[in-house]
Formats: structure tokens, C-alpha cells, sequence
């Protein structure tokens, strides 16, 4: 490539700017900068030589144009060595640019905030930028370009000791441009396409995925197969103990904080999953009651689980915790004391919720193999007491009422076909995944016997109608006195007669949750 004498420096990021520019100034680099990046390289005692000094022409257009120039792309494009090249360049006055760092105008952080106008979303809009950041990545076999913070001191380490970069961390540097830029017009073809169209398509016209490598994993699913994550998961999660998260690990791991999520901010609430199911959840006066509450409900299926909570874990929860094996604990923190009583078991997870919604997000998206996806909005779908509409000659309780609600809460996270049979502040029985919705039932029912939970009096809570009134009569002989369901059934009224026949209140919600 030859030394680098001339770089072009225009970023809206000046993190850590200055010290590469120092670097490049004591390598005997000349500097050209714009607006607020010159100003800044000049308030740092370097000197600096405007862009517009540089090409002869003027910022425009409210600094619209100010990098669109054939003496900065010109600079970037031509193929050095090439004697036609050469001519023209020399021919125009134009000076090769051998090094280029940019980022961009911060799109996706501005689309981000809440009510943000199109206007403001259009101003942000980088141009000069991707273009100076393609010319200078197609040109990589000469020009060093740099699109990240996190690549500066890579690049200044090896301009200070030979003046030029490698032919490796070129390449590198460049594929890595192609990556932003390619992820950067996503964001902006996503955003407008829904901003004109009035709001969030579930037929968006293209469906992009372009998302980071956070870490490759061990292996998937299984041993034999290979996985990596990608995306903004340690913008949600922060591992503060314990062995590299597997890709099972992080399937439990959303799940439970998808399901914890129902309970944010409200009493003392604990869930344990397995393979993405509830095992059991509870809410008392502290998260050590209602641990126990969550435990009780299946004492053989936590083994090896995940545990989450709806606040900080303290010791007094950890204590009883750390009484068995448990491969991941997630909360919006952990207080010292469970540090310590925690921090003896080194192997195990314990990770931070950095965000309340962490299981959430807006959309869903999944592989269905021959190469094709599926996309949906994510299931927030909530149900209030004002939601639910009394069908049955006897309404609910005040009490029935808390366990109805509690236990919709619950079921909405359990794997189609759901059943949860429920009191106002626990689980008791849990039948998740079967082809029938009366073996999920008597899976619950059995689930209970065996954790030694008695269903008198409980309530039962159902992710889908029952299609027939064998489901309901089973639940009535187990001991539940009210049901939640959607409704919609074509043997809806079958379905109350049978309840009312038995002096059950049921209440419909109107809204299904099933999960494939």
C-alpha cells in the first residue's frame, strides 16, 4: 500500500478520536477534517485542514454537500499504480486520500426515541458519508477505512510502527463497512417503509436481517450442531457470574424473561422454566416466599432450570436458591449479599435484566426451513379484570378473580396446548405441549398429585377454548371452581352449560395465546 499521508476524518462519534488523530499527526499524516470534527482535532492542538479548503468548494445546503467531490472521491477511487489513473488525477489537481474514518449520523438512535418526527428522521439520513465509507472500502487494496471506535487503536498501532496498515486489516476493516452500510440502509428502508404506510406492516416488502455477531457458541441445540448469537442481546442482558451462555441456555433465558416481564414492578414474583416452560410461579410478601410457592408447584422439573425474579435477588432468596442445581438466574439485579451466597457456585449464570421488556421485543421472527421466515408481531396482548366477560350463571370471586388473572398470565408462556391450574398467587398444576387439551390436563392435574397441591378451590386457566366439554368437566372433577378461557368455540355453549352445571364461574378473555 505504500505510507499514509493524507487521511479524511468526519465523524459524528468522537469517541476516542483524539488519540488516534494524535497518532496519525505524529506519523506525519496530513489531516482534513469537517464542522464539528475539525473543531474538536483543533480544541485537541492538532492542525487541521477544512474539507472545504481542501476541494475549493463550500458546504451547501445547511452541510448537505460537503463530502460529494470528485477531489474526495477522486482522492479515494483511484487505483493507485494505474498510469491512467495517475494521469487524471494529476491532471485535476486531485491528492490521494489514503485513509478514511467515518461514522455515521446516528439513524437508528434517532428513529429510536419515542414520537420522533419523519422531518427528524429524514435529516439524519447520512449520504456523504456511506458514500466516502464505499468509495474508500472498494478501494481497500490502497485505502485504509474505518467505520468503528473499537477499530482506532488497531489502525494506530500500525501506522505508528510502519506508517501504513496490512493488507489484512484492510480487508477486515472494509468488509466490516459493507456490514454497516448494509445494516445502516435497512434501518432506513424499514423505518420509511413503515412511516409511510402509517405504522408497522406485518407485510413489510422485504424482510431484512442484518444483525451482529455477538459470540459463537459451543454448539446448538445438540452437540453436533454449530451456533452463534447475533443481535443486541447485551443490550438486554449483563452476565456477571458463571460458564459461557449455551444456545439452550439463551432460548430459557429470553423465555423466563419474557415471562417475568408480566410481573414487573408488582410484588415479589418468582418463575422457574425448563426448556422455555413455567415449572412453577409464585408471589408472597418476599421473593423467598414466593419461591417457595414457585417451587412447590414441581419439585423434580427445576433441577437444571432457569430461575427469574421481578426484583433485585436478595440472600435471604439466594439461601434457599443455591439449594439446588440451577443453570441460570435472571433479575433486574442482585444484591451483595446474594453475590456472595450465589458466587460459590461458579459455574452458575447469574444475569442481570438490563431492560424491563428483554423478552419481548416488537417482532418475532423464525427459520421454517426451505430457505424461507416468519414474522409476527411478539404476543403483548394483556388482560385486565375490565376484559373479562362473566359467561356462567355464577361470576368469579374476588379471589377467583386474582387467580384467573395471575394464572392468564402464567399460561400465555406455556407451550400450546396450555393448561394452569392456579391460585391468587401460585401455580399448581402445569400440562404444556400435548396434542390434546385434556392430556395437558391431566398432565396439570397429575403434576399437582405429585408435588402433593390440592386443586380444591383452584381456578383453571386455558391458553385456547375448549373445543369440547370434556376438558372443562375434567377440570371440575380435579377440584377447580372457575375457568378462564379465550371463547370462540362452535360448542361454546355446551362448554358453559357443563360449567354451570356444576356451579363453576368461567370468564372469556376473547384473545388466544397459543405457542408453537
Amino acid at each position: 500500500m505504500g505510507k499514509i499521508h493524507r487521511a479524511l476524518l468526519s465523524v459524528s462519534d468522537k469517541t476516542a478520536l483524539l488519540p488516534l488523530a494524535r497518532t496519525l499527526a505524529k506519523a506525519g499524516v496530513q489531516l482534513i477534517s469537517t464542522g464539528g470534527t475539525a473543531r474538536v482535532l483543533r480544541e485537541g492542538g492538532l492542525e487541521v485542514t477544512e474539507l472545504s479548503d481542501y476541494t475549493g468548494f463550500p458546504e451547501m445546503l445547511d452541510g448537505r454537500v460537503k463530502t460529494l467531490h470528485p477531489k474526495v472521491h477522486g482522492g479515494l477511487l483511484h487505483l493507485r499504480g494505474n498510469a491512467g489513473h495517475e494521469s487524471v488525477i494529476q491532471q485535476h489537481g486531485i491528492l490521494p486520500i489514503d485513509l478514511v474514518v467515518v461514522n455515521l449520523y446516528p439513524f437508528e438512535q434517532t428513529v429510536a426515541k419515542p414520537g420522533v418526527s419523519l422531518e427528524e428522521a429524514i435529516e439524519n439520513i447520512d449520504i456523504g458519508g456511506p458514500s466516502m465509507l464505499r468509495s474508500a472500502a472498494k478501494n481497500h487494496a490502497s485505502v485504509t477505512v474505518v467505520v468503528d471506535p473499537a477499530d482506532y487503536t488497531e489502525v494506530a498501532d500500525q501506522v505508528a510502527a510502519r506508517g501504513e496498515t496490512t493488507l489484512d486489516l484492510r480487508r477486515r476493516l472494509a468488509s466490516k463497512v459493507f456490514a454497516r452500510t448494509a445494516a445502516y440502509d435497512a434501518a432506513i428502508a424499514t423505518h420509511l417503509e413503515q412511516a409511510f404506510a402509517g405504522g408497522e406492516s406485518s407485510a413489510a416488502p422485504c424482510l431484512r436481517l442484518n444483525a451482529p455477531l455477538v459470540q459463537e457458541l459451543r454448539y446448538g441445540e445438540n452437540p453436533h450442531q454449530k451456533a452463534a448469537l447475533y443481535g443486541g442481546f447485551r443490550e438486554y442482558f449483563h452476565q456477571l457470574q458463571g460458564k459461557e451462555l449455551s444456545y439452550n441456555n439463551i432460548l430459557d433465558l429470553t423465555a423466563a424473561a419474557a415471562l417475568i416481564s408480566e410481573f414487573a414492578g408488582e410484588e415479589p414474583t418468582v418463575a422457574i422454566l425448563k426448556h422455555t416452560n413455567p415449572c412453577g410461579v409464585g408471589r408472597g410478601a418476599s421473593l423467598a416466599a414466593a419461591w417457595a410457592k414457585a417451587f412447590a408447584t414441581d419439585q423434580q422439573a427445576p433441577f437444571g432450570g432457569i430461575i427469574a425474579a421481578n426484583r433485585a435477588l436478595d440472600a435471604a432468596c439466594a439461601e434457599v436458591i443455591a439449594g439446588i442445581f440451577s443453570e441460570v438466574i435472571v433479575a433486574p439485579g442482585f444484591e451483595p449479599g446474594a453475590i456472595e451466597v450465589l458466587g460459590k457456585k461458579k459455574n452458575l449464570r447469574l444475569m442481570q435484566l438490563l431492560k424491563a421488556d428483554a423478552g419481548v421485543g416488537r417482532w418475532q421472527v423464525r427459520s421454517v426451513g426451505a430457505d424461507s421466515f416468519l414474522r409476527q408481531q411478539v404476543d403483548e396482548q394483556s388482560c385486565s379484570e375490565s376484559d373479562l366477560r362473566v359467561v356462567t350463571v355464577r361470576a368469579p370471586s374476588s379471589e377467583e378473580r386474582r387467580a384467573l388473572l395471575f394464572g392468564w398470565r402464567v399460561v400465555k408462556h406455556v407451550k400450546s396446548n396450555a393448561i394452569v391450574y392456579a391460585a391468587a398467587d401460585r401455580t399448581l398444576g402445569v400440562g404444556a405441549g400435548q396434542m390434546s387439551r385434556v392430556d395437558s390436563s391431566r398432565i396439570a392435574v397429575w403434576k399437582a398429585g405429585e408435588a402433593g397441591l390440592s386443586l380444591k378451590g383452584s381456578v383453571v386457566c386455558s391458553d385456547a377454548f375448549f373445543p369440547f366439554a370434556d376438558g372443562l368437566k375434567a377440570a371440575a372433577d380435579a377440584g377447580a371452581t372457575a375457568v378462564i378461557q379465550p371463547g370462540g368455540s362452535v360448542r361454546d355453549d355446551e362448554v358453559i352449560a357443563a360449567a354451570d352445571e356444576r356451579n363453576m364461574a368461567m370468564v372469556f378473555t376473547g384473545c388466544r395465546h397459543f405457542r408453537h
